[in-house]
C-alpha cells in the first residue's frame, strides 16, 4: 500500500496547491470588489469621482489626498515600503473622521477593517463637513470638497450630477 512510487505525494501536493492558489485568487478578487464598493460609497460622498475606487495604486493615493497627506506615498509598497503607506494612511484617517464627526479610536477599525470604515463613512445617514479639518488646525483635504487646490479626481464636470432634493 505505502511504496516507493512518489508520484501519488507530487500529486497529492500540487492538488493542495492548486486549492489553496484558487482560494486565495478568489478571496483577493472578493476582497477587491468589496473594498471598491465601499470606496466608492466614500467617494462619492466627499465629492471625488467614484471610479477612482476600483484603480489600485491612484485609490491608495486620492485616498491620502483626501486625509491631507501626500498621494505619491502610495507609490512606496512598490519598492517594498509599505508600511510607511499604512502609517500615513492612519494619520489621514484621523483627519478624514474629525470631517465625519467620528471620534478618533474610530481609526481603529479602518486600519484593521478599512472597507468597513469607507462603508460607515459613505453611508447615506453620515455628513460630510471638511471645514472641521481645518477647523481642528489641520490643513484642509488634497481632493473632494473643501479641498484648494482643483485635483483631476474632483473637476467638477466629471463628478455625478444629482437631482435636487425637493422643498
Amino acid at each position: 500500500m505505502y511504496g516507493t512510487d512518489n508520484g501519488h505525494l507530487f500529486a497529492a501536493f500540487v492538488t493542495t496547491y492548486l486549492v489553496i492558489f484558487g482560494f486565495a485568487i478568489l478571496l483577493g478578487i472578493a476582497a477587491y470588489v468589496v473594498n471598491g464598493f465601499a470606496f466608492m460609497s466614500l467617494y462619492r460622498k466627499v465629492g471625488v469621482k467614484p471610479w477612482i475606487a476600483w484603480v489600485p495604486y491612484y485609490n491608495t493615493w486620492v485616498w491620502l489626498k483626501l486625509g491631507g497627506q501626500p498621494g505619491w506615498l502610495a507609490l512606496l509598497p512598490l519598492v517594498g515600503a509599505s508600511i510607511v503607506t499604512l502609517v500615513f494612511n492612519a494619520f489621514g484617517m484621523v483627519r478624514t473622521q474629525i470631517a465625519f464627526r467620528r471620534e478618533s479610536a474610530f481609526v481603529v477599525l479602518g486600519i484593521f477593517l478599512p472597507f468597513v470604515w469607507a462603508f460607515m463613512l459613505g453611508a447615506r445617514d453620515s455628513v460630510y463637513e471638511p471645514w472641521r479639518i481645518t477647523a481642528a488646525g489641520y490643513p484642509p483635504p488634497g481632493v473632494g470638497y473643501g479641498s484648494v487646490v482643483p485635483d483631476y479626481a474632483t473637476i467638477p464636470e466629471a463628478l455625478p450630477v444629482y437631482p435636487a432634493t425637493p422643498a
